[in-house]
């Protein structure tokens, strides 16, 4: 894919997902803001356009770590991927991170009050995410399937109560937004979840299994935000189209 003044960042990791490490590394949201242009991101972090640029040419040339090419896979397949591996992982990971915050707020929440403000916003985001993931499993995501199977088929098929697939999409993405909010505290809250130098074993462990929550969360919203979501509104169009 060639970088364009219109190529948006949220493009340009769904074509090379290796380029993700470049705009972690300077503090630009991909995921929940990826419809924004490099010359906006720059201008917004006052970053040198030439110098990201160079940094994104370099991932995307590098022959080491080749990561998957999500972009062309079918979105019944995106799908199933992501409830087998984002969802799973969140089901996993979320009830540990909790039981090692509870015990952190027990044993340090005096000297370090920031710690019941983590619990808090994470067992939110947490109880959050099980709904979330719960619409995408039981409603949006057989719908995609389904269009898909129709495509395939030749078949029609019959509209969802929601009419088209773009208006729980709209809510899911708001969901994101949400979610991006809170990590982008819980980041700040945490040091960049950089532990106290007399931290234990359990605070150590806390927060590199936050850091690791918040990485898969930016990868999985990725996903859905910039290569589900958009193919799954282009597929129904060919449905209007036919009809």
């Amino acid at each position: 894919m060639k970088l364009t003044n219109k190529t948006t960042i949220g493009e340009i990791v769904a074509d090379d997902f290796r380029t993700a490490a470049i705009f972690t590394k300077y503090h630009i949201d991909f995921c929940c803001k990826g419809y924004r242009t490099i010359e906006e991101v720059c201008k917004k972090r006052d970053i040198k356009k030439s110098e990201l640029i160079e940094h994104i040419e370099k991932a995307r040339n590098s022959s080491a770590n080749q990561s998957f090419d999500y972009k062309s896979w079918p979105v019944d397949m995106i799908a199933d991927y992501i409830t087998k591996t984002h969802h799973k992982y969140i089901e996993e990971k979320a009830p540990i991170i909790i039981q090692y915050l509870t015990k952190l707020c027990g044993v340090h929440g005096a000297i370090h009050p920031e710690l019941h403000e983590i619990h808090t916003i994470f067992s939110k985001s947490a109880l959050d995410l099980t709904a979330h993931m719960k619409r995408e499993e039981l409603v949006v995501f057989p719908f995609i399937k389904k269009m898909k199977s129709a495509q395939s088929k030749g078949t029609p098929f019959d509209l969802p109560p929601f009419f088209s697939i773009e208006n729980p999409i709209v809510s899911l993405r708001e969901d994101h937004i949400t979610e991006g909010q809170r990590f982008k505290r819980i980041t700040a809250l945490t040091n960049n979840y950089t532990p106290p130098n007399e931290s234990c074993a359990t605070y150590k462990a806390a927060f590199a299994m936050l850091e690791e929550f918040d990485k898969d969360l930016k990868k999985h919203i990725h996903m859905e935000n910039n290569i589900l979501f958009p193919k799954a509104i282009e597929l129904e169009k060919t449905f209007e189209k036919v009809l």
